[in-house]
């Protein structure tokens, strides 16, 4: 699996598509992750990518999914659990859907958790943690956006149609890139918008574990829904009673990707 990966590197790249934050929120999670990486993480960041950027490959692991041949990465976007589980439940409903090696990962919190292991392992080749290292960029954003952690039965909302201002659409689409690009921001106007954590939240938000961040996912969820069931018209009122969330998603995404990394590097 790791060889195709390596040599899909050496190839164009894919046109993008527009999952989870879309490019334009991966990459300010990226930029927020690059302006608190410790001297050490952002040294070894630099060596590993080389002339590549965090913001520049944060999409990679969407453009990779259009290629058939890879099409077993599809499953690390998102996770799929039941509703209504308190935070013992989900735990344990992730853990059960970890698989001993050197079977893949077969969802979100999985290749998450491989990806941090690969960047440690001393025994991983350059480009096998080069890769680890853009996934991780990528799905430390996935799974803070709350429709990743959505219902199975209606693919985490692809399922329920709603009109986002006369268009018509589906749930987890407006979650993915709507409301993301409604601000109207660059990647680099929304970093500045949003990076304004004060040292008690990044402390208190980096030294949460990734099962954490996707139980935090997996509560947002239920109002997202209800919003749809109620009204599936989302009018003017759905930016200003979304928006705040998704801004605290992508600042929440970008600290603990820089702490994980931190964490990977310092060590």
């Amino acid at each position: 699996m790791f060889r195709k990966l390596v040599a899909l590197l050496l190839l164009s790249c894919a046109p993008y598509s527009l999952l989870a934050w879309g490019v334009l929120g991966h990459r300010a999670v990226a930029r927020i992750a690059e302006n608190h990486l410790s001297s050490t993480a952002k040294r070894e960041v630099a060596r590993i990518l080389g002339r590549e950027t965090m913001p520049l490959v944060s999409t990679w692991a969407d453009e990779l999914r259009n290629d058939p041949q890879f099409k077993d990465t599809a499953p690390w976007h998102y996770v799929n659990v039941p509703t209504g589980l308190d935070y013992t439940a989900f735990t344990t409903q992730l853990k059960a859907t970890l698989q001993p090696a050197p079977a893949l990962p077969t969802n979100a919190y999985a290749a998450l958790l491989q990806m941090r292991q690969d960047l440690k392992d001393p025994k991983k080749t350059a480009d096998e943690k080069r890769i680890a290292l853009k996934f991780l960029i990528h799905l430390v954003g996935d799974v803070h956006q709350p429709l990743h952690l959505g219902h199975l039965e209606d693919k985490g909302g692809n399922s329920i149609m709603v009109n986002w201002r006369g268009r018509d659409t589906n749930l987890h689409s407006i979650w993915d890139g709507d409301l993301v690009e409604y601000p109207g921001f660059t990647f680099t106007e929304m970093t500045a918008a949003y990076d304004h954590a004060s040292p008690a939240q990044i402390k208190d938000w980096q030294k949460s574990d990734p099962t954490a961040w996707l139980f935090e996912s997996y509560q947002l969820c239920p109002p997202a829904y209800a919003a749809a069931s109620t009204n599936p018209k989302f009018d003017w009122h759905f930016y200003p009673t979304f928006g705040p969330t998704v801004e605290d998603q992508i600042l929440k995404a970008g600290i603990r990707l820089a702490g994980m990394l931190n964490e990977v590097f310092d060590k």
